[in-house]
């Protein structure tokens, strides 16, 4: 009895000391392995809306902050026109950009790389918002204050996988800081609901409040409310055992219940005033969506689209000559295994959730999945934009939520195929992680041919080191005469160059952009 009384406590002085090195490991990994695998794309030019955005918004509000949102206001009845309402999710945009732009001033760093670099941040708190998902779902105990499961140590690899540059409309391209945010945000707000034990009178005003928001805040946060319906569910009955009973009279049921109250009638009459108003034709197409046959067979398409090696294709379509090999793979795969063999260390250590734990994870999985894909399966952009084999390689808005959905239900698979399996799944997701980043270098060698992708990145650079001065201006002259040129026919184009970019420089430098007056 003694001597068991003088061991006891030295082992559980050992145990509480390794939980919070070992969150602290899981919390690098989901900082360094979206980055190794991301960092490829530093330097691609930005396309679509950001080629203005980044520099009208952060001229507008790079002294002003909270004019964000009473600009977000007036303007949102004319965006209510356009059947494009998304104020909540229109100013977590402008914010962006506005980080974006204040990085390129204060570090004199080309737009393209900052907002390069803000989507990377994003897909750090998207991997490790799926971590904690999964955690919060498989602990019967406190999150922070129990060892963290084999399933939170493998997440970050093979999430960090699934960013891949699948195309121009992929997360990872465009919007990469909105969506993976917007996703991030979603399984937060599904974490939160899974760790309530006591509910109280403000966590009711909260989630009312928090329905309404997510309302108006864009397309894929509308899914934060079934996922978090989904989630607790699932916890309830195949983690704690739940009866339906208790289930029905949980605290996180509850709490996802006020969800759908607060979301709901927000939701119905937005929707309805757009059907109203767009009935005539005329609005932003981007938001059309259409219920029809398709949309089934559709649905598994979009589902399965995460998959890495579908994804490789999609960014190194445009690769001439073998694009797997080179200087990249070999630093990507030595950075990852150097990650790798202290995983695999901790993996010994760390439990391992009960197959029926993984069971109810891998269920959840597949509805986070469907839930992006169903976006894309009802969206007629996507069915315009994308036909045969884009419709299973491309990534789109869904790929923020299809990829952290698709790599939870790897994971929880391959884990319930066998308890030996574990630095094989590893070894899997060291490996996918070298091929995605080579995959994205391939991408962005692609990107930097294209004559627009060049301009867009010399004005980028113009802006990032603004020089003062008639030879600046003469150049910055020459930058703007040459994108009006290559946007000859398209006055809208030519007006958002001029206008964007002349906004940034009076912010800037107190100059016009172009001074045509200047000798």
């Amino acid at each position: 009895m003694t001597a068991q009384t003088a061991i006891f406590p030295d082992l559980v002085v050992e145990t509480e000391s390794e939980t919070p090195r070992l969150w602290g490991h899981v919390a690098r990994r989901c900082v360094l392995v979206p980055l190794i695998v991301l960092t490829p794309l530093l330097a691609v030019a930005p396309t679509r809306d950001h080629r203005f955005n980044v520099y009208w918004h952060g001229g507008m509000f790079r002294d002003d902050p909270a004019a964000i949102v009473s600009h977000t206001i007036a303007s949102g009845d004319a965006y209510l026109h356009l059947g494009n309402f998304r104020p909540l999710g229109r100013m977590l945009e402008k914010s962006l950009d506005l980080l974006a732009f204040t990085g390129m001033q204060q570090l004199g760093l080309p737009a393209s790389v900052m907002l390069r670099a803000v989507s990377i941040l994003a897909a750090v708190a998207l991997t490790f918002a799926t971590v904690l998902l999964a955690e919060s779902l498989l602990n019967r105990g406190r999150l922070l204050g129990s060892t963290p499961s084999t399933v939170a140590l493998l997440l970050p690899y093979a999430v960090g996988a699934g960013f891949v540059a699948a195309g121009q409309d992929s997360t990872t391209i465009l919007f990469g800081g909105l969506y993976f945010g917007t996703a991030a945000l979603v399984l937060g707000v599904a974490a939160i609901a899974c760790r309530l034990d006591r509910f109280r009178w403000w966590h009711g005003v909260l989630a009312v409040t928090a329905g309404a928001a997510l309302a108006v805040f864009n397309e894929p946060a509308y899914f934060a409310v079934p996922i978090t319906t989904a989630a607790v569910l699932l916890r309830g009955r195949f983690v704690l055992g739940r009866t339906s009973r208790e289930l029905l009279g949980s605290a996180g049921l509850r709490f996802a219940a006020l969800l759908w109250i607060g979301f709901l009638p927000v939701f119905a009459t937005v929707r309805w005033l757009i059907s109203g108003i767009c009935a005539g034709g005329g609005c932003y197409q981007g938001s059309d969506l259409i219920v029809d046959g398709r949309t089934i067979l559709l649905l598994p398409v979009r589902m399965t689209a995460w998959l890495p090696p579908l994804q490789w294709r999609a960014a190194t379509a445009s690769t001439s000559g073998t694009w797997l090999w080179g200087l990249v793979p070999v630093i990507v795969l030595v950075l990852l295994t150097v990650l790798a063999v202290r995983t695999g260390k901790a993996l010994r250590s760390a439990p391992r959730p009960a197959n029926r734990d993984l069971t109810g994870l891998a269920a959840l999985a597949v509805v986070i999945a469907a839930a992006g894909a169903l976006l894309a399966a009802l969206s007629v952009a996507v069915r315009t934009a994308m036909s045969g084999r884009e419709l299973w390689e491309q990534g789109w808005r869904d790929s923020a939520l299809t990829v952290p959905g698709g790599m939870l239900l790897a994971v929880a698979l391959l884990l319930m195929a066998g308890r030996h399996a574990l630095l094989g799944v590893l070894a899997a997701a060291v490996l996918c992680g070298t091929v995605s980043a080579t995959a994205n270098r391939a991408f962005a060698d692609t990107a930097g041919t294209v004559r627009a992708a060049q301009l867009d990145n010399r004005i980028a650079a113009a802006m990032g080191s603004f020089e003062r001065g008639r030879a600046g201006n003469a150049r910055r002259c020459a930058l703007l005469d040459e994108a009006l040129r290559a946007n000859t026919g398209k006055p809208f184009l030519q007006h958002r160059y001029a206008d964007s970019l002349d906004v940034a420089s009076r912010t800037l430098a107190e100059v016009p952009f172009c001074d045509r007056s200047a000798g």
